[in-house]
């Protein structure tokens, strides 16, 4: 199988930190759309909730009119993967509902997604969640310990495998992708484990890391409105994501308040502020 070369965006120091300062206000926007997510709430009110806070940061939206998408995060719910559209629907008891946005400032991206279980929600869907939010932390601590943008996936894939219990599936067509001046740029960032060891990770590199996981089968298809992706078999997803960036002393995620230290220094990771 022939892999296509890559054309990797490699950053300064003063344009890493201009990253993080997106990624704050990302977090931020976050924090509060997260906050919002209650039984009864529309997905267009979470959406008004996310660009209230970008225009409070003075930051833009990178998902708002790329390729005519008509918000600024994905709701996803349920059997919804990725890319669903903010509208009238109302949030039940037991959705699960995957929030991702994006932010610029200066000129720069960040980009995470996190997955709430709204009201009472199943065990099985807070250990999908669970699962999904680690096996991230999982590829993000190979950003600092591995050499090779393949080892990422290798990482999220070998936590999703060794986890106890019945066997949630990593989706495959939908990957992470490096970031800076452009919201997804090269390199594609796998979620599972593959022959290819990938480009080197390099100091000045940023990528967005972020495995969907299933409940169900890996299959999925995209729905009417051409953005709308669910499982083909009904069975609920999860997404997490992570802006992160690695420099000469270190990584640090944009996206997360501390540079993503609660969860890191356990794996044996310290992350470093450029």
């Amino acid at each position: 199988m022939a892999f296509r070369p890559t054309r990797i965006e490699i950053k300064t120091v003063e344009q890493l930190r201009i990253m993080v300062r997106a990624g704050k206000v990302l977090a931020r926007a976050l924090d509060s759309t997260v906050a919002a997510a209650a039984v009864g709430v529309s997905t267009a009110e979470l959406d008004a909730v996310f660009a209230r806070v970008l225009q409070e940061e003075g930051a833009t939206s990178n998902f708002l009119g790329y390729f005519d998408f008509p918000a600024t995060i994905c709701t996803s719910i349920n059997e919804e993967v990725v890319h669903g559209i903010p509208g009238p629907r109302r949030l039940a008891d037991g959705d699960i509902i995957s929030i991702d946005g994006g932010a610029v400032v200066d000129g720069w991206h960040a980009d995470s997604a996190r997955t709430v279980v709204v009201g009472q929600g199943s065990a099985e869907d807070l250990r999908l969640s669970q699962v999904t939010e680690a096996a991230m932390w999982r590829g993000i601590a190979a950003v600092a310990t591995g050499t090779h943008v393949g080892d990422i996936g290798n990482a999220i894939d070998d936590y999703v495998s060794a986890v106890p219990g019945k066997p949630l599936g990593i989706l495959e067509d939908y990957v992470g992708h490096g970031i800076g001046t452009a919201m997804h740029m090269d390199p594609d960032v796998l979620n599972y484990r593959t022959g290819h060891r990938g480009p080197k990770l390099r100091p000045g590199m940023a990528l967005a890391i972020e495995p969907m996981l299933v409940r169900g089968g890996i299959d999925t298809k995209t729905l009417a409105d051409d953005w709308t992706v669910v499982t083909t078999d009904g069975k609920r997803a999860s997404q997490w994501e992570h802006t992160v960036i690695k420099h000469a002393g270190g990584i640090w995620v944009t996206t997360a308040h501390d540079g993503g230290a609660q969860q890191l220094v356990p794996l044996g990771v310290t992350p470093v502020e450029p």
